[in-house]
C-alpha cells in the first residue's frame, strides 16, 4: 500500500509560484506513476500531470503545459509540481495520486492511492 502526504500549498498572488511536494512510502514505487490532479469549489477532479517514477517521463494537460513542471526526486521518494505565472484560475486543492505504471495517465479512476490534498490559493 503506498501512503502519499502533500505539501508546499499557500496563498499566492496572480503571476507567482509555488512548488509542491509529494513524499511517497510503502509498496514498490518503481511500479506506479505518479499524478497531480486539482479540484476547484463546484467542479470535478481534473488531471494536471504525471510522471512515471521508472523513467521520469512526463504528461501534462494541455492549460498546464509552458506554465508547471512535474519532477520527481528518486532518492527522496518525493514528487514535485513546479507552478509558475499562476493565475486565479488555478485555485483548487491540488492531490498527488498513483497508479499503476502504463495506465492512462489522465484518467483518475486507474489511480489507486490519494493524498489528503493541499489547498492552492491564487490572489487577482
Amino acid at each position: 500500500q503506498v501512503q502519499l502526504v502533500e505539501s508546499g500549498g499557500g496563498l499566492v498572488q496572480d503571476g507567482g509560484s509555488l512548488r509542491l511536494s509529494c513524499a511517497a512510502s510503502g509498496g514498490t514505487l518503481s511500479m506506479y506513476s505518479m499524478g497531480w490532479f486539482r479540484q476547484a469549489p463546484g467542479k470535478e477532479r481534473e488531471f494536471v500531470a504525471s510522471i512515471a517514477w521508472s523513467d521520469g517521463s512526463t504528461y501534462y494537460k494541455d492549460s498546464a503545459k509552458g506554465r508547471f513542471t512535474v519532477s520527481r526526486d528518486s532518492a527522496k521518494n518525493t514528487v514535485y509540481l513546479q507552478m509558475n505565472s499562476l493565475k486565479p484560475e488555478d485555485t483548487a486543492v491540488y492531490y498527488c495520486a498513483a497508479r499503476p505504471a502504463y495506465t492512462r495517465a489522465d484518467d483518475r479512476t486507474k489511480y489507486d492511492y490519494w493524498g489528503q490534498g493541499t489547498q492552492v490559493t491564487v490572489s487577482s
